[in-house]
Order: structure tokens, then sequence, then C-alpha cells
């Protein structure tokens, strides 16, 4: 088969490797494509505690695509069956996963492209969140994961400000319900803006969604007070300071929303399968950009430098 090999920052080839082989309790995936992560970009970029070569599909963990193979004792699927999967090494044309760890999609999503996980987060998120009808949201950047948490958070009857320093993130996020668009550009407008909106008490809920210190500076002063400040945004890229005067005056309800069990995981993807399924949520609208496997530099390079119109990538083998 053929699979990504990072082979120095900023620098890959497409590989001839054998296809792998599902152990037991596995299966093999045909994989039709691969979603783009932004957690990928630190070490695309090559960081010292990198290690080059990467395996053979490293870095790809958004798969989906038909079993066309399954190990020992595996039951309840079956070759032919069209999945997505937490798996890792999925920026190739096959790809093996744990049986517990695939979703079955339906119908619904014939021909669509389903990159599982980051819709699953978005799910883990919004749940983290505990969003009611009739709360003030502020959703600090408006990404791919932004868009879809305005589309969930509005359905629940939020009223959701969005924040972001793109006009067609912006843009996208009216059109996922958003009634408020504030530009991302200067700290103590934005601050002045949002409490013109609410009469001076700020947000129920703040999520921050871009890993970036500035913006989780500005989610919190954002966060009214008993409101719930809500981490989404990946902070790998070194440490970060608080405000913990301003947390502690506020009395902030602080939500670190990354999950790490894998089962809470699977369950968000299912959800997020049940949302499409039940017309609530659409991949198409968020999905922007798709590339072959030969192009996935440029891929990652995209969801680096966000090109116009750009929310995600998914690549294709």
């Amino acid at each position: 088969m053929r699979a990504a090999v990072v082979t120095g920052p900023g620098v890959l080839e497409i590989a001839d490797v054998a296809r792998p082989q599902p152990g037991p309790g596995q299966v093999r995936i045909r994989l039709e494509g691969c979603g783009v992560c932004a957690s990928n970009l630190v070490p695309w970029a090559g960081p010292e505690w990198m290690n080059f070569p990467t395996g053979p599909g490293d870095l790809g963990h958004e798969g989906w695509g038909i079993i066309d193979a399954l190990g020992e004792g595996v039951t309840g699927l079956a070759p032919g069956d069209r999945v997505a999967a937490i798996s890792y090494k999925s920026y190739a044309q096959y790809d093996i996963a744990d049986a517990d760890a695939v979703v079955p999609l339906p119908a619904a999503l014939d021909g669509k492209p389903f990159p599982g996980e980051p819709f699953g987060c978005a799910m883990n998120i919004f749940r983290r969140a505990e969003i009611e009808a009739g709360q003030t949201v502020a959703i600090v950047g408006a990404g791919f994961l932004g868009a879809v948490l305005t589309k969930l958070a509005s359905d629940a009857g939020a009223r959701v400000i969005a924040v972001s320093r793109r006009p067609f993130a912006l843009e996208t996020a009216r059109r996922m319900g958003a009634a408020e668009l504030i530009p991302m550009d200067d700290h103590q407008r934005i601050i002045a803006q949002v409490s013109d909106l609410t009469g001076g008490r700020f947000c129920d809920r703040v999520i921050e969604a871009t890993g970036k210190q500035w913006p989780l500076d500005l989610s919190a002063e954002l966060t009214r007070e008993r409101g719930r400040l809500v981490v989404a945004g990946y902070h790998q890229d070194g440490p970060r300071q608080v405000n913990m005067w301003l947390w502690n005056w506020r009395g902030l309800d602080v939500i670190n929303a990354h999950e790490r069990d894998r089962a809470v995981y699977v369950a968000g993807i299912r959800e997020a399968v049940d949302a499409v399924a039940a017309g609530r949520l659409d991949p198409d609208d968020f999905i922007t950009h798709r590339f072959p496997l030969a192009r996935l530099a440029e891929a990652l390079d995209a969801t680096r430098d966000r090109p116009d119109r750009f929310l995600k990538a998914v690549v294709i083998p």
C-alpha cells in the first residue's frame, strides 16, 4: 500500500510499504480518507523532541473507510461495513483499528466524507460545556471545531457570539446560527462589545477553540461571574499563564474539555453519527478542502496557514 512518511520538518514522501494485517480483536480498514488535524502541526514543524522519519501513516487519526479484513474473535462487524474509527496511521491506504474503536456509518452518510474523530470531539466538548436554551455562549475561534459547536449551541437554543479573526470563519458561524459576529482584533474592544451585548453581564459559557494564549486570556474576560470557561483549544506549543485573580474573583468553572479515554472518544463519534442521521449536522458544511494523499504536505500547510474559505481539509488515498 501507499503511506505517507514524514522525513523531516515540513517534508514527507509517499512510500510503498507492506499492507498491515489485523490481529485478534482488530479490523483492517481500506481507507476512503482521513481528516487533517491541527494537532499535526507541531510535529510537522519539527520540534526538538520529534523523531524522523515517522512510521508509515503516522499522525493520521481521523480515518474512515470500508472494513476489508477481520482479526480473530471479531463479532458484530463484517467486511464491506463502512465505518469511522479511532486509529493512528491513517495517512495511508489501509489502517488497523481495534474492533471496539470502530463506529458503523449509516446510509445517511453514504458518499460523504466523515472524519469521525473531530466530530466526536465536538460532541464531547458540547456535552462538557452544558449549554442550555436561553444561555449566552461565546465561541472564541470559529474554525472547524468552533463552527460545529456554533451549530450545536444555536440549535440548543443558546444565543451564540462568534469571535474569529477570519471573515470566512465569521460568515460560516452566521450560517451555523450565530446571533452576533465579532472580529478577533483588539482585546479591549472585544470585551467592551461583549459587555454591551450582554448588559455588562458577559457570557454564561465561553468556549476557547484556538489553542493560543491571547484568545485564552480573552475567553476568561468574556465569562460572567460563576460562568463556565471551556478550554477546547489544543495548547501544545508551550506553557500557558492564566489570570488567576480574574478566575478567582469571578468564581469561574474552568473545564478542560479534552478526553483521553478511548471509550469516550468512540461515544462522541456515535453521537456525531446520530446527529448526522437526524439531520442536525451535515459534514459537507464543515469540510472545505480535499487533497489526494500525495499532496498531504499541502493539506498540512493549508491547515497551518488557513487560506481563504478554509475550515477543514481531508486527504483521499
